[in-house]
């Protein structure tokens, strides 16, 4: 049995589940179609299903910090740093930030 796999994840990025669905009833979501943040990115960075893609983008239970406004985001480069997405955000530059691998958030 394999005790290892590779992925080709340079990153992993966390979306808490919980705040995105909470603001998708209360404001419309993310993008122009009102996604769920984790959906909205997924679009917007283009990136394949599981393992195979540059980076993963992962949606979790609650993190307990529950924004009025907005969806907590956890890059996994910087994890002492949490950000608190809101509806009005720019989803094209907030997926450059979380895709380059050089620059840290």
């Amino acid at each position: 049995m394999k005790t290892e796999i590779r992925s080709n994840w340079s990153h992993a990025i966390l979306v808490c589940k919980k705040c995105s669905k909470k603001m998708k009833k209360r404001s419309g979501g993310f993008g122009p179609e009102g996604r769920p943040l984790a959906k909205a990115l997924k679009q917007e960075l283009g990136t394949k299903k599981g393992r195979k893609s540059r980076l993963g983008l992962v949606e979790v239970p609650c993190l307990d910090i529950c924004p009025k406004n907005g969806v907590v985001l956890v890059d996994t480069r910087t994890p002492g740093q949490w950000r608190i997405v809101t509806p009005d955000a720019d989803i094209g530059e907030l997926a450059r930030q979380l895709e380059s691998v050089d620059e840290t958030v």
